[in-house]
């Protein structure tokens, strides 16, 4: 078993992540939680949790740690300032912990248009942080998978996506799905050393996975 641990596991897809790393044989997820209060959540799931603040030191939290899933976020309520606390330096931090511990993957949960965010008005500020942090893990040196998916719906998976390096087009993507994918990249061959954006579409996400990585 590979212990897998998720920053942002009490959001919304970080919860999504959690329960599909729970029902799989290889992989036993370990939710890093930032409030004493959101343990007995994870407890009660039987989930191991590490407390720590991505604003702060989190060098503590990859003891034991096989992979990473950043799905964290500063949410879309928050200024800039913490954006680039959370998004962008926690990352960051969290990246350099894992490269120090020899973490063998690091999965990044990022957003398409991160290399025009000019053209996305409002979130042209958060889309520069999710580069800044994709950039440093491009170049950290530890196996990576970055997804980036258009705009994120609450609909009920479909198990069935559109994935290039570039897309191309706008489009949408359930959170199951993306967490499906994010769990998916978590493989060793599959899209390692390689980012790609994501939509719904025809293809099972298994297929789709497997045809992208060929171009790796």
């Amino acid at each position: 078993m590979e212990n897998i641990l998720i920053a942002g596991a009490n959001g919304q897809t970080g919860k999504r992540i959690v329960e599909i790393l729970k029902n799989t044989e290889n992989f036993s997820p370990v939710a890093l939680i930032r409030k004493e209060e959101q343990k007995q959540i994870f407890e009660d799931m039987e989930v191991e949790s590490i407390l720590a603040d991505l604003e702060e030191d989190v060098s503590h939290t990859m003891q034991g740690i096989d992979k990473v899933i950043f799905a964290a976020g500063s949410g879309g309520h928050t200024g800039p300032e913490k954006t680039t606390a959370v998004d962008q330096d926690g990352a960051i931090k969290l990246i350099d912990a894992a490269k120090n511990a020899n973490v063998k993957k690091f999965v990044m949960l990022s957003a398409m248009g991160t290399d025009t965010p000019e053209k996305f008005g409002d979130l042209e500020h958060y889309l520069k942080a999710k580069k800044t942090a994709d950039d440093h893990l491009r170049e950290g040196g530890i196996p990576y998978t970055i997804v980036q998916p258009g705009a994120l719906t609450d609909d009920m998976g479909l198990a069935k996506v559109k994935l290039a390096e570039k897309l191309n087009e706008q489009g949408e993507i359930s959170r199951d799905d993306v967490a499906f994918l994010l769990v998916m990249s978590l493989a060793d061959p599959l899209a390692k050393n390689m980012s790609f954006e994501a939509i719904e579409g025809e293809e099972s996400i298994k297929s789709a996975m497997i045809e992208l990585s060929k171009l790796g």
